[in-house]
């Protein structure tokens, strides 16, 4: 046998073995279910380190609940439609489709390579037509309950893309796939009525007790309810002008009134005609940026007076109405009552145009100091007949007066705005929506689905437009209803709506007839753990919860929550601390490393480098640590195939083992428990410390051991999901029948944890002779017993009878023999 673990022999052995027995697939009808999932790739190119974390941890976490005896689904597919495929089209002279499916066969070869154990049956590509075919049925039965709609709106524009972006795309003002400024622009859009479900995702994120709590809040916070009172001012002309506020305490502090400039009602207002042109030209500066912009803190708030005014309907005093654009008309009413003195966004717009600042609140004592923004044990002042009441006493009190008046209403409003779904590119699903100048937009008929995408088109270069919209034979249709000529709609969908859905056809991913059935779904459904990064908080993993829920409603699911349990990933950084993308070039491939030490020794250096939910940087230094690791294991079992074999239920009597069997077996209980506490908390990196701590007990292993071949055994099973091929033949090298993932998981023995060890000198006639390590609940005459078969003390007793013995607990004993 070679000294060093050889990898290139062992790897293909196993995974030919595991192939061949079918150890990873799932059945249809799990006794005892467990599905974990990896968020699903987009095949750019090949897998790089980032992946090969991912899916690492799900690899690992799918092995060891083999081992527990769970039927496991683990499956993977590919999140295939999108900007880069179409980009590199362009670049490259080559079809979306082909580079797609390049990159799938590319990247799933190194999947393998890698010994993933993913169910390659249920795999799923979201641009094949088999897939798609149900992403539009998805669409239909949004539209069908009425979660569906096309409307003019005002949307994130990406000019290099040229492409629309829902909100969550834009980052920092920025396209979130090529980091360029977004523009602001008006045009007829697809959007999803996720706002139906706003309180249903914000009020259910208390049942999702296994996910992590900063994508709880980020949810929360996206979400955004605000609970307070519809509050109708008036123009001096008799324009409505509503305003929402969860302040409405502070009522009698408005000093004047925000309008966004996009607001329809500035048409109604009595604009003097020396203001009219300032209003415009604001307006039109206002139209070029985006609402991120327009609402981030960072920038300085700027706005013009419109010269009109409105009247407060609790005092009646007029106001002067401001243009400002950090309010949106998609926010709230569209209008704010202006409160400086307790409101920072208020207070600094108030300082710079020298408005009018009146404090309506204050501290029970002392003085205010403004901006003043603390409402616990503050009341009213400057209020009316309502100074001095406590602040919340105050808020219900003017509701109260408001409503009985009919000048509003209390109302709960969300931050969360409808989810603008359609996208003016080619490499997407096509919408399956009809446009018929007698019947108006008709959905097409579920029998003739898929709408699929042509082939070939004029171009991929975007201009603004779906280049759908040129291809005559797709656009160019009839109408189900009438049956005459009719457009079919040009644009195609978000590639999210794909990735909301994903999960349920892994239960039934060949199903013609349907996009799963049902009782299938519900069979392993939620997803046990769901792996990913924590990127996706507020757009991902927001859309499947809106699907799943809209599923369940419609009565194809029996849940309400797509995922049990979450776990984000960090990510892995290159040698410059920036995370490593395909977009910025500085992707590292697995393949050269495995080539060189195997994926094993690849797997346990990522594993060992850091905490799996802690962001790393990715450097070779670690590898190395680990192939010696493994050839010291690998020499040790070498050693040890020919020693005693316990069976795998194995208990050492801690009483009459010897010295170095009682050490090992405490060390490996230890080592066990350890293990089980660290993979539950995904920290790899210290079960493998735990292994490797439990090696270097071992020393010089005893040819008598009882324990060493066991204990190597039980090492080898711990580090089975982990470094999975070397473990498979570490197990057979011992003599147990392969696989080791049918071998159960190790259960630690408590008593042994809980013996406490005790050092005694040993006397003879008085003199010392030996000193020896025993349990402290020792009896003396199992003491006695033991002293007379260690060999080093045979002699002394050789022929002779044992008189009495003086026994100092965990001190000494002195035996008088004659």
């Amino acid at each position: 046998m070679p000294a060093h673990y050889p990898f290139k022999e062992i790897e293909p052995k196993w995974q030919k073995y595991w192939d061949e027995h079918k150890l990873f697939l799932a059945p249809e009808s799990p006794q005892k279910k467990y599905m974990v999932v990896p968020m699903f790739i987009y095949p750019s190119g090949d897998i790089h380190m980032g992946h090969f974390r991912n899916y690492t941890i799900t690899d690992a976490l799918a092995r060891k609940k083999m081992m527990e005896g769970y039927e496991v689904m683990h499956p993977f597919g590919w999140d295939a439609f999108g900007l880069p495929a179409e980009n590199a089209a362009i670049k490259l002279g080559i079809h979306p489709e082909a580079w797609t499916l390049k990159n799938i066969e590319i990247s799933r070869e190194t999947l393998k390579r890698i010994g993933i154990c993913f169910d390659w049956t249920r795999e799923v590509t979201t641009c094949l037509p088999d897939y798609y075919k149900w992403t539009e049925w998805m669409f239909l039965l949004m539209y069908k309950r009425g979660l569906a709609y096309r409307t003019m709106g005002k949307v994130n524009w990406c000019p290099k893309d040229k492409t629309v972006l829902a909100n969550e795309q834009v980052v920092g003002g920025l396209c979130w796939r090529c980091d360029t400024p977004v523009e602001t622009r008006e045009l007829e859009q697809w959007y999803f009525k996720i706002t139906a479900y706003a309180e249903r995702l914000l009020a259910d994120i208390d049942k999702l007790k296994g996910w992590p709590e900063s994508v709880k809040t980020m949810q929360r916070n996206w979400i955004g309810k605000s609970t307070g009172l519809e509050i109708r001012f008036e123009s001096e002309n008799g324009v409505p002008l509503t305003v929402f506020t969860t302040r409405p305490d502070t009522v009698f502090g408005a000093t004047f009134m925000v309008v966004a400039p996009e607001h329809p009602v500035l048409e109604k207002l009595p604009v003097p005609a020396g203001k009219k042109s300032e209003v415009k030209a604001y307006q039109e500066k206002s139209r070029r940026k985006t609402d991120i912009e327009r609402t981030s803190a960072e920038r300085e708030k700027d706005g013009v007076f419109t010269g009109a005014f409105a009247l407060n309907p609790l005092n009646g005093e007029k106001i002067p109405i401001w243009m400002a654009d950090y309010v949106l008309a998609t926010y709230g009413t569209g209008m704010i009552m202006a409160v400086p003195a307790h409101d920072e966004r208020d207070f600094e717009f108030a300082k710079k145009y020298n408005l009018p600042i009146r404090p309506v609140i204050a501290p029970m004592e002392g003085n205010v100091e403004l901006p003043y923004t603390y409402t616990e044990k503050a009341k009213l002042i400057n209020s009316g007949a309502f100074s001095d009441l406590p602040c919340e006493v105050g808020w219900q009190k003017i509701a109260d007066k408001v409503e009985a008046e009919g000048k509003g209403r209390r109302k709960t409003e969300y931050r969360l705005r409808d989810w603008l779904i359609s996208r003016q590119r080619y490499w997407g699903c096509p919408i399956p929506i009809i446009h018929c100048p007698k019947d108006g937009m008709v959905p097409v008929p579920e029998e003739e689905l898929p709408v699929l995408l042509p082939k070939k088109v004029k171009s991929f270069i975007p201009e603004g437009r779906s280049p759908l919209a040129d291809v005559p034979e797709f656009i160019n249709t009839t109408c189900p209803k009438c049956n005459g000529p009719a457009k079919r709609d040009p644009d195609t969908m978000d590639t999210f709506l794909c990735s909301s859905w994903y999960l349920f056809r892994y239960a039934d991913p060949k199903n013609e007839k349907a996009p799963f059935e049902p009782k299938k779904v519900n069979t392993w459904l939620p997803v046990d753990n769901y792996v990913g990064g924590i990127e996706h908080a507020t757009g991902h993993l927001l859309y499947f919860r809106f699907f799943t829920k809209v599923l369940q409603d419609a009565g194809y699911v029996n849940f309400d929550e797509p995922a049990r349990n979450l776990f984000n990933h960090g990510m892995v950084l290159d040698a410059q601390g920036r995370v490593m993308s395909k977009s910025l070039g500085n992707t590292v491939s697995p393949i050269e490393e495995i080539e060189k030490e195997g994926c094993d020794v690849l797997r346990l250096a990522m594993f060992f480098a850091a905490p799996s939910d802690k962001e790393m940087l990715w450097t070779t230094e670690g590898v190395l640590g680990q192939s010696r690791f493994l050839s010291r294991f690998w020499r040790l079992a070498q050693e040890l195939k020919d020693y005693f074999k316990a069976p795998l239920h194995y208990k050492v009597d801690m009483h009459t083992s010897t010295e170095y069997d009682r050490a090992l077996y405490k060390k490996l209980n230890w080592a066990i428990k350890k293990a089980a506490e660290d993979y539950a908390d995904y920290q790899f990196n210290t079960v493998i410390s735990a292994v490797m701590e439990l090696l270097n007990t071992f020393g010089e292993v005893p040819k008598d051991s009882k324990v060493a071949h066991y204990a190597l055994s039980k090492a080898t099973q711990l580090l089975a999901p982990v470094a999975p091929h070397f473990s498979e033949e570490i197990w057979q090298i011992l003599g147990h029948k392969p696989s080791i993932l049918a071998s159960g998981w190790p259960k630690h023995d408590q008593q042994a944890l809980e013996e406490t060890i005790m050092t005694l000198a040993v006397q003879i006639n008085g003199r010392l002779r030996h000193t020896v390590t025993l349990p402290k609940t020792m009896p003396e005459v199992e003491i006695l017993k033991h002293l007379q078969e260690l060999p080093k003390l045979a002699p002394h007793f050789e022929g002779k009878s044992v008189v009495k013995s003086i026994y100092v607990p965990e001190k000494l004993i002195n035996v008088v023999v004659r």
